[in-house]
């Protein structure tokens, strides 16, 4: 005797069968904010640095302002991070390698976005300039060779667009899914979901400490590396 299918597993016979009207996804507008998603946290709008601080003493960022509605490493003063923490989000950050050219391999134009604050996408000026590739421009540093280098010219602007899904740990602090990212750069797709080993230390492994929410660091790499930024933004990502 051959045994009735369950329900769920009959082929649907009417359209409406597989139609959906809830639930309704939320309306945004993709430049509702002077050009920025109307859902979107604005971190930085070149007006001031009240949305950060520098990461060793919490002490209110002291990179420079630029009338051009821009900010500059200033140079020895110390990585700057969100007052906010995040989790999983959609990042926009804009930056841009200085004219005159100064220095070369990792010391010309050397940054970092820091999802979370420990994990690392590299900012170099790599036009005519070149690295180990697991640390050039677009890597996830020391993990992931990107797929493209897509740099601008030194001295105009680059743009990431990010989606991060940040780590769950369990509560023994056991990590249970890793972190993954993808990387579009000035339009150009160089990281497709990857999935993050650990932290992206210049020395030694991934490591896998057990956090939640944490903030979007920027790096001052201490070589005088006067990379800029401008036009920060986040969406958060409910999961």
């Amino acid at each position: 005797m051959t045994s009735k299918k369950p329900q769920e597993l009959v082929e649907p016979t009417k359209p409406e069968e597989t139609e959906f009207y809830t639930p309704v996804p939320p309306t945004v507008d993709p430049t509702g904010q002077n050009g920025v998603p109307s859902d979107a946290l604005v971190l930085f709008d070149g007006s001031d640095l009240s949305n950060w601080e520098h990461v060793n003493d919490g002490r209110a960022a002291e990179w420079d302002l630029n009338e051009d509605g821009s900010m500059t490493v200033k140079n020895k003063s110390g990585d700057i991070q969100t007052k906010q923490k995040f989790g999983s989000v959609q990042l926009h950050i804009e930056w841009r390698s200085p004219k005159p050219i100064n220095g070369k391999g990792q010391h010309r134009a050397n940054s970092g976005v820091f999802l979370q604050g420990l994990y690392e996408i590299q900012v170099l000026d790599n036009n005519d300039n070149d690295t180990y590739v697991n640390g050039q421009v677009g890597s996830i540093y020391k993990q992931s060779i990107p797929l493209a280098k897509a740099s601008v010219p030194t001295g105009a602007w680059n743009s990431y667009d990010v989606i991060y899904h940040a780590p769950e740990f369990s509560e023994s602090g056991d990590k249970t899914k890793s972190a993954t990212i993808t990387v579009l750069h000035n339009g150009v797709l160089i990281q497709d979901h990857y999935e993050i080993k650990g932290t992206t230390a210049y020395i030694g492994w991934p490591k896998n400490p057990p956090h939640g929410k944490g903030p979007i660091k920027l790096q001052d790499h201490g070589d005088n590396s006067r990379v800029s930024y401008r036009n920060i933004w986040v969406r958060e990502l409910n999961e």
